[in-house]
């Protein structure tokens, strides 16, 4: 959570301590299979679900309806640290990790020859 310059309110730091309670609780969890891919999938999968419910649901629905209030949004997520995604790891990242591979260095990366290319159209 970042730092706010005003007060908190007695409902944002309930807000705060629900927080954190989950994020011990979603910690636990994953140490508690830490071993267990398929295990740490599902958590990966019920989180990337809840981020998609609540944004499309309930977040969309409490949107401002006037620019004192937008205004306020998008500045609190401009100082806090953005817009709230979850990134998803490259199945090519993964196969490297799977196979054991060492990943290229991007100097080591051919450059596509459009004359070399497979994907170029024949003259």
């Amino acid at each position: 959570m970042g730092e706010n310059l005003q007060e908190n309110s007695p409902t944002d730091n309930q807000l705060s301590t629900e927080l954190e309670a989950i994020a011990a609780l979603v910690r636990h969890a994953a140490q508690a299979h830490q071993n267990n891919s398929q295990s740490l999938l599902l958590l990966l999968r019920l989180i990337e679900a809840l981020h998609q419910e609540i944004r499309d649901g309930l977040f969309q629905d409490s949107l401002p309806d006037n620019r004192q209030a937008l205004y306020s949004l998008l500045k609190n997520i401009e100082a806090e640290g953005g817009w709230p995604y979850i990134h998803r790891m490259r199945l090519q990242d993964f196969l490297i990790k799977f196979l054991d591979i060492p990943q290229p260095e991007p100097d080591d990366m051919p450059l596509a020859d459009s004359d070399n290319s497979p994907y170029s159209e024949p003259d």
